[in-house]
């Protein structure tokens, strides 16, 4: 196939920042650091079951449509399959692969584990013959009432197995983890198989041991990977959740509950009051579509366009790098759903341009945070986050997307006045423009974000977000065949397997928000800590707002933006409401400060993952990310004081808003980087901080004091610059 003239020469002629991006697509997946390298056999094995994952969500939402308990428990089975086969174990030490095999306890630990989850496939097994290929309605006796414990048993034995005795070989399937998939395809497997019953006595004293047992099982492998994929604060933050369902007849205050016990609480758990909830009813359908969709865009190299297009644009300008990263990470961030994700794929092109061009390590990281942070609260996709509110609240996911617009935009304009105004402070130069993409070759490839413009148009025009994702897909696709990335059989076949490898994380930590979520609802402790809240704020919205703020950054900490919305929506978004706060605005709110929490200090997991590319220190980095994001700390109080600014008002209203809004977030960027009209002293900082706070409340009053104070900060500067010369 012939292509146009100028994809031609410039697939000859690719300048240094081409380079670096096609070498940065390549490395762009958010891998874990345990993630096994195989090859060969195995290689294609898991590949192509990593491609049948894709294309099975793909088939249920778009052709087959299956019952949702079994689709949602499909979602989480097959992902726990994979992921034990994809991620190996970590420990505090390392055991070598001959000591595993001479160790009696290892030995010991895997027989049990061997027998008891071989015993438990034993008896689902028989179950589902009995059930399905006889058609008998009672399965034997044995397979109901015995097959679990050992399940469960060995399971666990699996787990402290792989704990212990992590396999070093990377290339190689770890023995103790081939038995954990096998332990998630078993109790999946019988949870399946009767969801239609479950459904009816999940919670209640008709629920059968085989449930319990299957759903303990499903919960020790859920929050193992989760250990494995997104470390230890949400293993941590859910196993206090679970602990407190048992032990609430002893705790005192608003903590204590009549308790319940293992059968109902683990049987209730492996609903879509649980596991099965919110996140992983978005998990199983937008998030991973989303994630298909950026994995078609790093396979086609199609989303290069987008960083390229921002180098051309921009690279030239002072601090022009950080500029780009401020539009693509942006751009991407919104797609893949987690800021640390994004910072990986963005960063490992626009941080080592930024420090080439004069940012310190530090500030080219945190940069690439707070930009790739933001693009969690950028419409139309917010990183799944609008996907997930319209669930939670009932509210039209177009509405919700309507609102976030001038927030999501005040942000990124206060990142890019903090960018600007650093680079003005240092003298910062961009790059040559022989190093840069030539823009009018790259206007000449508009077309290539006829994807994004798909999607756009589709959602605004009432399609579903399902239908919207699988068009802009398809046409990702199609408009690769327009360039020399062609994609064929080859790279869709690389296409759904990045997207399934990319996705893992996000359902592991999903589903350990549905076991947070599941025992804050049948606990009731959120509707308590609301009463708590409420009496703490004694009917002030803005106290109770406050609140909201310091547990949704507390909660989100060290987890990914879906979990820690949905886990802070749970608790906290009912109190603000009831306060009289509107549902949207109460959401929102809570919203961002949740994806916030990824910059915040002192656990920042979007700045940890810069300064592990930057080489800087990871505590000043999520120092100075905070700094740069400081905008988002504000702005979700400007549209409490002035709904306006979520577009409901009249036009005038909301321009005046807008406008105001721009003003204020320009002098706090001012105040932070300490650059006005020249180098800012203490006082005018002070002055330009209190100018651009006073512009919150969006009144005619306000907005004039805030703009007294700048012109008086202007003044005297000029005044002291002119004593100066």
């Amino acid at each position: 196939m012939s292509h146009p003239s100028d994809t031609d020469h410039t697939s000859d002629d690719l300048s240094m920042i081409e380079q670096e991006t096609a070498r940065a697509n390549v490395d762009a997946e958010p891998l874990a650091g345990n993630q096994r390298d195989f090859s060969g056999t195995r290689h294609w094995v898991i590949a192509a079951a990593c491609v049948a994952y894709s294309v099975f969500h793909l088939l249920v939402m778009n052709v087959y449509p299956l019952e949702t308990w079994a689709y949602r428990l499909s979602h989480v089975g097959g992902g726990l399959i994979l992921g034990f086969l994809l991620f190996g174990s970590t420990a505090m030490t390392l055991t070598p692969p001959e000591a595993q095999r001479r160790n009696p306890l290892g030995l010991a630990l895997l027989a049990l584990a061997g027998a008891g989850i071989l015993y438990g496939l034993i008896g689902v097994t028989a179950v589902w013959i009995n059930g399905t290929v006889m058609g008998e309605m009672l399965p034997p006796a044995w397979a109901m009432s015995s097959f679990g414990i050992p399940l469960t048993l060995g399971t666990a034995a699996a787990i402290l197995h792989s704990w212990v005795f992590p396999q070093g070989d990377r290339t190689r399937f770890a023995p103790a983890d081939v038995l954990l998939a096998l332990a998630a395809l078993t109790a999946t497997a019988y949870l399946i198989f009767f969801s239609r019953q479950l459904q009816l006595r999940a919670g209640m004293p008709m629920a059968l041991p085989g449930d319990m047992w299957s759903a303990v099982t499903g919960v020790l492998l859920i929050i193992e990977l989760t250990r494995r994929l997104a470390g230890m604060a949400l293993v941590i933050i859910a196993s206090i959740f679970v602990a407190y369902a048992f032990l609430g007849p002893w705790l005192p205050g608003i903590f204590e509950h009549r308790g319940y016990d293992a059968k109902r609480f683990f049987s209730y758990i492996f609903t879509d009051n649980g596991i099965l909830s919110a996140p992983i009813a978005i998990s199983s359908t937008y998030i991973i579509l989303f994630v298909i969709f950026a994995a078609f865009l790093q396979t086609t190299r199609v989303g290069e366009y987008f960083v390229n297009l921002a180098f051309a644009a921009a690279g030239h300008r002072r601090g022009g790098p950080a500029k780009v990263a401020i539009f693509a990470s942006g751009l991407m961030g919104m797609i893949n759903g987690t800021s640390a994700g994004n910072v990986v794929a963005t960063g490992s092109l626009t941080i080592p341009m930024m420090k080439k061009v004069g940012y310190r390590p530090q500030t080219a990281a945190s940069v690439e945070a707070a930009a790739s942070t933001g693009g969690q609260i950028m419409p139309p996709i917010m990183g799944a986050g609008a996907f997930i509110m319209a669930e939670i609240t009932g509210i039209a996911y177009m509405d919700i997307v309507a609102a976030a617009i001038i927030p999501a935009a005040l942000y990124f304009i206060s990142v890019y006045f903090m960018v600007d105004l650093a680079a003005l402070k240092a003298d910062m130069k961009g790059l040559p423009r022989d190093q840069l993409p030539k823009l009018g070759v790259l206007i000449r490839q508009i077309y290539l974000l006829t994807p994004i413009v798909v999607l756009i148009y589709a959602l605004f025009a009432g399609y579903s977000v399902i239908r919207c994702g699988t068009l802009a897909m398809i046409t990702a696709a199609v408009v690769s065949w327009l360039t020399p990335h062609r994609m064929g059989p080859k790279q869709l076949f690389h296409a759904l397997d990045s997207g399934a490898r990319m996705v893992l994380q996000l359902v592991a930590v999903c589903a350990t928000a549905g076991i947070i979520v599941g025992v804050i609802a049948l606990t009731g402790i959120g509707s308590r800590f609301s009463t708590v809240l409420l009496a703490l704020a004694d009917q002030s919205q803005i106290l109770a707002l406050f609140f909201a703020m310091v547990v949704s950054i507390v909660l989100g900490m060290g987890m990914p933006t879906t979990a820690a919305y949905a886990v802070a929506a749970s608790v906290i978004a009912p109190g603000v409401v009831n306060l009289g706060v509107e549902p949207l605005i109460a959401h929102l709110f809570i919203f961002y400060f949740a994806v916030m929490s990824a910059i915040t200090p002192p656990v920042a997991l979007a700045s940890y993952a810069g300064s592990a590319l930057a080489g800087s220190d990871p505590v000043k980095t999520s120092v100075e990310s905070f700094r740069i994001g400081l905008a988002a700390f504000v702005v979700p109080y400007m549209f409490f004081f002035s709904p306006a600014m979520l577009l409901q008002g009249s036009w005038f209203e909301i321009g005046h808003i807008a406008a105001t809004a721009v003003v204020g977030v320009y002098l706090l960027s001012c105040a932070v980087q300490g650059w006005f009209v020249g180098r800012a002293g203490a006082a005018v900082r002070v002055a330009l901080a209190i100018g651009g706070l006073s512009m919150i409340a969006g009144g005619w009053l306000t907005d004039g004091i805030g703009l007294g104070v700048a012109a008086l900060a202007f003044f005297w500067q000029k005044h002291a610059a002119g004593q100066a010369a």
